[in-house]
């Protein structure tokens, strides 16, 4: 069973309208491309990445439509917003293509792309930093627990659960929040997670103990967990 306050967060869901969209875009655009070049070899990719670092603009529409979707799920856990992570997600491609000379044929592609959204989710969590700010999303966090047993629907009541673990996360040292986030959030394997976060397994993991550690006592406090002892 998940501790509590993996319960926290709703699953990531992809627009019906969304994906209906883009499977409806992709599929006319892939009946396109057979009827007038035939059908295309599959292609691997060290070979999709040899020809996206030599600046081939349909490798790079190959890159986009291969790991789009792995890289959106990944920000999205990282940000704890939709929206934030499909912006996030045009620009971690967007950062690919400008650096792509320093693209190192030694490490997978997928790495790579997963390194630069990592970045760029560090970036969106640095904007948003200031004790400030912080300190009035708790504010509103409190109020929403104090609010008491007239609860809203189940949906609003999710958002609202979702809502307070990313600002308990907010509170966090960026190792912790990204190991915590990377491992527990994402489902990342241990050592996916610490390859991601270019540290070791039990640095990993010493890390995402204290990340509970803190994330406890703070949904506790704001009344989302039962206090220890069981106590309410």
């Amino acid at each position: 069973m998940p501790a509590p306050h993996l319960q926290l967060l709703p699953p990531l869901r992809e627009t019906r309208e969304t994906r209906e969209t883009r499977e409806t875009r992709e599929t006319r655009e892939t009946r396109e491309t057979r009827e007038t070049r035939g059908p295309a070899p599959a292609t691997g990719d060290d070979e999709l990445a040899q020809r996206a670092r030599d600046g081939d603009l349909s490798a790079w529409a190959e890159v986009y439509a291969r790991h789009y979707d792995k890289l959106l799920r990944q920000l999205r856990h990282l940000t704890g917003d939709l929206a934030v992570a499909e912006e996030l997600a045009q620009e971690t491609f967007a950062q690919a293509m400008a650096s792509r000379a320093r693209y190192e044929p030694d490490r997978s592609l997928e790495a790579w792309l997963a390194g630069i959204a990592l970045n760029m989710a560090r970036k969106h969590w640095r904007s948003r930093q200031s004790t400030r700010k912080a300190h009035a999303r708790l504010e509103c966090v409190t109020a929403v627990a104090d609010a008491g047993p007239a609860a809203p629907d189940r949906l609003h009541l999710q958002r609202e659960r979702s809502r307070v673990l990313y600002a308990v996360l907010a509170e966090l040292p960026e190792p912790l929040r990204e190991a915590f986030t990377v491992r527990e959030l994402q489902g990342l394997s241990t050592d996916e997670a610490a390859r991601l976060l270019e540290i070791s397994p039990g640095n990993l993991a010493v890390r995402i103990s204290r990340a509970r550690a803190h994330i406890g006592a703070a949904l506790r406090a704001l009344g989302w967990l039962p206090r220890e002892g069981g106590a309410s």
